[in-house]
């Protein structure tokens, strides 16, 4: 019985040439662009990708010229491919590998697996992905069983690897200063329109927040705080709020330890954005003490739960 799983991801530019297709093909989106007229979501997705290219170009050349989403998922599928049950392959959404690409490779499949590999259930990340995976699946003409792998902001394994992350940042720390530090979970940011018309993502997000809070407090770490913050929001219309620009100067102590709540692999938005600008801006601010937590890549942790979850499906 051959058997794949497909590691689904928004994808991100493999050089500086992609930044372009990158942009207009998120922007061209439904979901991300809300506008049903196909041919008018297209003329002002092109619009937005000549306006946004340059400052999106610049930030890609801070960190090498390319997003390290599709080099660490190529990794990360590799070290899984060593399990002897299933396959294991992934698809982008935005950039190459496209889903029609990829899935072509396994139209003799018994059984294919949708992994999206996201935590938390929003229309713009788990259904764009998924329903773009199915629609090729049709296309296709793939005949497989088809299983799905839904969120897991609260899977109790995935958890463990995140506090971990969290501990790993605060190793030889003594007990005073990290009662000093606030922790802040920085999520990506949705417009509030999008969470209006019943997307899940902010109460997955604050849900996800009591989890770790409590598992926190059960490993004997006492911050100073706790809180939330959304970044990467981009235009005039109204976002999920705070946003990371106005909860961080509020640090009374200066001192931060971030971690991107909404990423399973780091790209960027963790490097460039949450490494490089908001570093910045915590250095503008005179913090002392400013560390972003690494997302779980292609850790032997995450490894193995990403096999659990295939194994108890």
């Amino acid at each position: 019985m051959k058997k794949v799983v497909l590691l689904l991801n928004m994808g991100g530019p493999n050089n500086l040439d992609e930044v372009s297709v990158f942009l207009k093909n998120m922007f061209n989106d439904k979901y991300i662009l809300n506008i049903k007229n196909e041919k008018l979501r297209d003329k002002i997705s092109s619009l937005i990708t000549r306006l946004r290219k340059k400052s999106a170009t610049k930030n890609y050349e801070l960190i090498g010229g390319k997003s390290p989403l599709v080099d660490t998922t190529t990794s990360l599928v590799e070290k899984l491919s060593k399990t002897k049950e299933y396959e294991f392959d992934f698809i982008m959404r935005y950039t190459p590998p496209f889903a029609k690409d990829v899935l072509g490779k396994y139209k003799g499949y018994d059984e294919i697996v949708l992994f999206p590999l996201y935590p938390h259930h929003s229309i713009t990340t788990v259904v764009s992905s998924l329903e773009d995976a199915k629609d090729w699946i049709n296309e296709l003409n793939i005949n497989a069983n088809i299983k799905i792998i839904d969120v897991f902001f609260n899977d109790l394994d995935y958890n463990k690897i995140i506090i971990d992350s969290i501990k790993n940042e605060i190793y030889g720390i003594n007990e005073n200063e990290i009662s000093d530090i606030t922790l802040i979970f920085s999520a990506h940011s949705l417009p509030k329109s999008i969470i209006k018309n019943g997307d899940l993502y902010e109460r997955n997000i604050k849900a996800h927040i009591d989890i770790l809070s409590n598992l926190i407090k059960k490993e004997g770490i006492n911050f100073k705080d706790i809180k939330l913050a959304y970044q990467s929001r981009l235009g005039p219309i109204k976002w999920l709020e705070p946003n990371l620009s106005f909860v961080l100067p509020l640090c009374v102590s200066k001192k931060a330890l971030i971690y991107p709540l909404s990423f399973c692999i780091d790209n960027s938005e963790t490097i460039c954005e949450l490494n490089i600008e908001y570093r910045q801006i915590a250095n503008e601010n005179g913090f002392k003490y400013y560390r972003v937590c690494k997302c779980p890549n292609d850790s032997d942790e995450f490894i193995n739960f990403i096999v659990n979850k295939v194994q108890n499906l």
